[in-house]
């Protein structure tokens, strides 16, 4: 039976046992880092990392900055851990790339499963792949192209994007964006979509005119050609 492997990373020697025992038991490896260079260097030798725990405040690096580094480089989903419980933290991880932002102190059965939703999710995209404007989702490979050249997204931006394109055309509430992409178990407000937008854009480059906002309600996804 296949092990997910997880990076946690905590300066907390404490809480990085209390949550590698509750993953370990169930069924997930652990890579574990007590620094955020010990983080990025555990990243950069292990390339079966399916999943990566990153608190906010280590030494060398902070999180935020692990965070930036790691999603430059591959897609997998990413869950930020923080003692501080002010928006701004938590917008500033989700423009670094995360996927989850826990604020401390936490559940660990509460954290595993996210864990647990966040792989499920990465794991049953349908086979096929999707086009639309210059932007090709492949599902199956989690990957997303735009005019043929790949483009590296966290779990939250490929699923936002998915589901724009899946609706095109339609105008999509921010309400009814929450419910389908961050589902019931997310805390936040729906600013957090307008900032998924704006980095979305950024990393679609031109085609980042395609996810177009309607004043007052929400967004739509359109092709104009």
């Amino acid at each position: 039976m296949y092990k997910a492997k997880i990076l946690l990373a905590d300066d907390e020697e404490r809480m990085r046992r209390l949550v590698r025992d509750f993953l370990e038991a169930e069924n997930y490896y652990v890579y574990e880092a007590s620094d955020g260079e010990m983080a990025f260097n555990e990243f950069c030798s292990h390339t079966d990392i399916d999943l990566a725990i990153l608190d906010v405040m280590m030494p060398k690096f902070n999180g935020f900055e692990v965070c930036q580094e790691i999603r430059s480089r591959s897609n997998i989903p990413i869950i930020m851990l923080t003692a501080r419980s002010q928006e701004s933290d938590e917008i500033t991880g989700f423009q670094m790339g995360a996927d989850e932002y826990v604020a401390k102190p936490f559940r660990p059965k509460a954290l595993v499963a996210r864990v647990d939703a966040l792989l499920r999710r990465t794991r049953t995209d349908s086979s096929s792949k999707l086009e639309a404007g210059g932007i090709m989702i492949d599902k199956d490979a989690h990957t997303v192209y735009v005019d043929n050249v790949e483009v590296y997204m966290s779990l939250k931006e490929y699923e936002l994007l998915l589901y724009m394109i899946e609706n095109k055309g339609i105008t999509l509430s921010r309400e009814k964006i929450l419910d389908n992409v961050w589902n019931y178990d997310y805390y936040g407000d729906a600013r957090t979509i307008d900032t998924h937008v704006t980095k979305l854009r950024k990393k679609l480059g031109p085609l980042g005119d395609l996810l177009q906002t309607v004043r007052g309600v929400g967004y739509k996804f359109e092709v104009t050609k």
